[in-house]
């Protein structure tokens, strides 16, 4: 692969060895290690979603729907747990007296929208549902779909819960953003005990004047999980575990 072919984030792991941090590595040990994947829903990813303005240039320069696709593929066809973290909102939502940042944008924007919390209506194709390449992923009989996360982190679903249950101690954790769902999942994740790679490629972030959500993240995924990979690094171990 030419250097021009690479997307940003191999070109950041490349520019990036010698930052004096010791590199704890990560082994896939079959039947301890699942994937999980955050909010691979269509106002993230897809150019007709809400927050296509924010992040399309950074999914773009990832590549990130083909690496989630191909990362998730993997995980069903290599017998891999492969557990969604969603992202919803419903209209009780829209009711909170307070707000972060992002928070009052995405509610602004109307970003993960849904009926109801016991409804489906409207839910197909609209922003909230799943991008149409992951569906037959996350619809495999053996995918584990999670409560909604409500605002970054997975301190109120039952992701953890549903980990421990299967008794997963190795997490590989990709999806979308970068630098809010992915990253508040490491932290959690790593504060729970689990031992968490980040695949990088199978990300993106917001980038808006002055603001780079994407290197933000790098950062972070460097200083606190056990590896970041790129999604062909973490494939091919998959496929040999």
């Amino acid at each position: 692969m030419t250097a021009s072919n690479k997307n940003r984030v191999e070109k950041w792991l490349e520019a990036n060895t010698e930052h004096g941090l010791p590199v704890t590595g990560f082994e896939i040990e079959v039947g301890r290690t699942a994937v999980v994947i955050t909010d691979p829903q269509v106002d993230f990813l897809s150019p007709d979603g809400v927050a296509w303005g924010a992040v399309g240039e950074s999914v773009v320069e990832n590549d990130t729907v083909n690496n989630m696709q191909l990362l998730m593929n993997t995980a069903v066809s290599e017998g891999f747990p492969l557990v969604i973290s969603p992202h919803y909102y419903f209209p009780t939502d829209h009711k909170w007296k307070f707000e972060g940042t992002l928070e009052k944008l995405m509610h602004a924007i109307k970003m993960f929208d849904r009926k109801g919390t016991l409804s489906v209506e409207g839910f197909e194709g609209s922003g909230a549902d799943w991008m149409p390449q992951f569906k037959n992923a996350i619809n495999d009989e053996n995918t584990v779909i999670c409560g909604a996360h409500k605002v970054f982190g997975p301190e109120n679903n039952d992701l953890v819960l549903q980990l421990r249950k299967l008794k997963v101690e190795k997490v590989i954790l990709a999806g979308m953003s970068a630098n809010l769902c992915v990253e508040s999942h490491m932290r959690e994740l790593v504060e729970c005990g689990f031992e968490v790679s980040v695949v990088a490629d199978a990300t993106a972030a917001a980038k808006v004047p002055g603001l780079d959500g994407m290197l933000a993240a790098l950062t972070n995924f460097r200083m606190i999980s056990s590896e970041i990979f790129t999604t062909q690094q973490i494939v091919e171990k998959m496929k040999t575990a």
